[in-house]
């Protein structure tokens, strides 16, 4: 579970997060829609602890989040826009690694399952990252998360540059991913995947989060307009 409570970010005399309160449950998929500098990445990069909130406080699995310190760290995974691997090393391998970083050690069956699980084909565990697709890369960020057993995902832009076909897979993992009761808290530019993967989409502008809706009760047409609206 992901909570703000007047969460406030300031970098200067500009307020890159105002006032920000939101509570994301286990099972949901909340979608952060706005413009650049709207304040979509500073509310990811909060909860991460990469920066201190100037007021309010954010929390994951009610522990508060205090910059630079690991405390929340072992219930979240990351997946940025792109994300970060070695290129000379497998797939398999990366996947190892990051999970000894995190304390885990699995034998190789296990690391393939996790990597199957994430949708990465057979073919691709033992290829060296340097020839992976964005997507294939973002498959094993998840497998990651799967390997850590991690109870909140944040994401950042995931889907961007992805296509069609990546952008629905990936769509599908998260939704399974969801269904496990992962908390996911993903930044997006795309309307149109957002209405297909949240539960609830965020239209955030000047640092503010101006409205909240539950997929459920819009379409992706109605909520571009929302959005067209807003921005």
């Amino acid at each position: 579970m992901l909570t703000a409570t007047g969460l406030t970010k300031k970098y200067g005399d500009h307020i890159a997060l105002d006032n920000l309160t939101l509570r994301v449950g286990a099972g949901e998929i909340f979608c952060l829609l706005g413009q650049n500098g709207a304040g979509k990445t500073t509310t990811i990069n909060l909860f991460l602890g990469f920066t201190a909130a100037d007021a309010g406080k954010a929390e994951i699995n009610q522990v508060q989040v205090h910059a630079g310190k690991n405390e929340t760290r072992k219930f979240l995974s990351y997946i940025p826009e792109v994300v970060m691997l070695y290129g000379n090393m497998t797939g398999i391998e990366n996947l190892g690694y990051f999970s000894r970083l995190a304390g885990f050690r699995y034998d190789t069956a296990t690391l393939k399952s996790f990597l199957s699980k994430a949708g990465l084909q057979e073919q691709a565990h033992m290829v060296r990252l340097s020839a992976y697709s964005k997507g294939m890369r973002q498959k094993v960020g998840i497998a990651i998360a799967l390997a850590k057993n991690a109870q909140v995902i944040l994401m950042d832009e995931p889907t961007s540059g992805l296509d069609p076909r990546a952008t629905a897979e990936f769509t599908a993992i998260c939704k399974e991913l969801a269904a496990q009761g992962k908390t996911i808290l993903m930044a997006t530019h795309d309307i149109f995947n957002a209405v297909n993967v949240g539960t609830r989409i965020g239209i955030m502008k000047g640092g503010r989060l101006v409205h909240t809706i539950y997929t459920r009760d819009v379409t992706a047409s109605e909520l571009q307009d929302l959005y067209l609206e807003t921005i």
